[in-house]
Formats: C-alpha cells, structure tokens, sequence
C-alpha cells in the first residue's frame, strides 16, 4: 500500500486526483493540505493547512498541486522528510530542477516532474523532440487561462528544456538586429522563442511551429476543461517514482 499526501487537495486537480487514490486498492489517501479548507474532512482524512502538519503522518509519496509560488519549498520540505515526490504544479526554473536533483539524489529518493500529464501532451512533447532533429527552426505558442500567473506554463517550459536536449533552434535575423521591440519576438526558454497568451475561453494548451525551406510542420495540443486527462498519469508517476533515485522530467519518460 503506497500511502500518499496530495497537495493542493481541494483545487481543479486535487480533488478528483484524492478521490481516484481513495478508490485504488493499493493506494492510501495518508494526508491533505489545503489551506482555505483546513478542518475539513476528505474521506477520513483531515485537511491540514500547511505541508509541516501534514508530514507529521507517515507516508511515501508527496504530491504537489498546489501554485507556483509554494511547489519549490514544498517539494525540498518533503524530500527532507524522506518522502518520494510528484510534482504537478508550474513555476519551477531550470536551476530549481537542478537543485532538486541533487537533493533527491543525496536522500535516495524519486522525483517525478511533469509540465502536463494528459497523455496527448507528453505525445506532443516526444513527436516535437523527433521534429527537432530534422527541423533547425521552431517556435514555442504557450496558451493558458486569463488568470494563470505563471508564464511560460510548466508544459512550456519542459518542452523547451526536452527540444534544447537535441538542439537550439536557429535564428535568421538575431535578436539584437530585430527591428522594434525584440520582446514581441518572445521569451528565451532553454534557448526556444515562446510565446505566452493569457486569455480568457482556453484552459491550456501548446503549439510548436516547425519550418524550413518550402516545408512547415505544426503540432498542437488543447486541454479541455476536465481534469480526467491528468488523474491516469498523475496515479502512474505516484506507482513508479519509488524505482528512481533523483529527478526524472516528463511523461514520456515513464510510459
């Protein structure tokens, strides 16, 4: 029995996530955080308020779902405490994943991070690091709600980082030679152009744009408005990370 502490627990994500754990019969629901609903009651499991009062409970795997200001302590809180970790929540940098590769390393435990884990986006992300051996120019379109924060998305963001594993694209015109603003030409992300767009009607999506001479190639991803699409590979990261040591990146990964 993998017994596990969901954060972020009452949010678009958690909850479902916690109720498909509760189902499960070698999973246990060991603790919930949440703060605006802490005392409150999932299943026989009360909600704390904070990741210290959670930890106070035996368990072995933390999940996050919480926001992208408080994944990062989370997630060093945890691996202190000896916990495997699953990371769902954006806003962690490149340097962070480093940091939290070591720290896992010298705890000997198992980090899982995934920007998205709908098995459509993680198919996005392994045709896209095939194109980039074939294609030296692409770009990165970022689409999210009016209301996330955080950009690029944590989907972006491990795209960019998988595609700059085969390569950088190329630029015909450099950035300093852009002619205007060179901020309309996006944000640099692992050596990606990307574009965030926040507006209202979407929920989160991605599209990476392919070209060379006489030839382009388009691939897109749109989440829809349920959270089902993440619950199947959110259950998988939580049954495998204990067979790693360190930090693992991406769904595709782990299929």
């Amino acid at each position: 029995m993998i017994r596990i502490i969901v954060g972020g627990v009452t949010g678009w994500v958690g909850r479902p996530l916690a109720e498909a754990i509760e189902n499960a019969e070698d999973l246990q629901l060991a603790g919930a955080i949440a703060r605006q609903a802490a005392g409150e009651r999932i299943g026989d499991v009360v909600i704390h308020g904070s990741l210290a009062e959670a930890l106070a409970s035996p368990a072995d795997v933390f999940v996050d779902y919480t926001s992208a200001a408080a994944v990062r302590d989370h997630v060093f809180a945890a691996i202190q405490k000896g916990l495997h970790v699953v990371i769902g929540s954006s806003g962690l940098s490149n340097d962070d994943f480093d940091a939290l590769h070591r720290a896992a390393s010298d705890a000997k435990v198992g980090v899982i991070a995934v920007g998205n884990f709908a098995i459509s986006a993680a198919l996005l992300q392994r045709f896209a690091v095939e194109a980039a051996k074939y294609f030296p120019m692409w770009e990165i379109i970022d689409t999210a709600y009016a209301g996330k924060i955080d950009a690029p998305s944590g989907t972006a963001r491990e795209l960019a980082w998988r595609m700059s594993e085969v390569r950088k694209p190329e630029l015909e015109v450099p950035l300093d030679k852009t002619l205007g603003d060179p901020a309309a030409r996006g944000a640099d992300v692992s050596g990606s152009r990307v574009h965030s767009i926040r507006v209202p009607g979407y929920t989160i999506g991605l599209e990476v744009r392919f070209g060379q001479q006489d030839q382009r190639l388009t691939l897109q991803y749109d989440g829809g408005t349920g959270a089902a699409p993440y619950i199947a590979g959110t259950l998988l990261a939580i049954r495998r990370v204990h067979e790693f040591v360190g930090l693992v990146r991406g769904m595709d990964r782990i299929l």
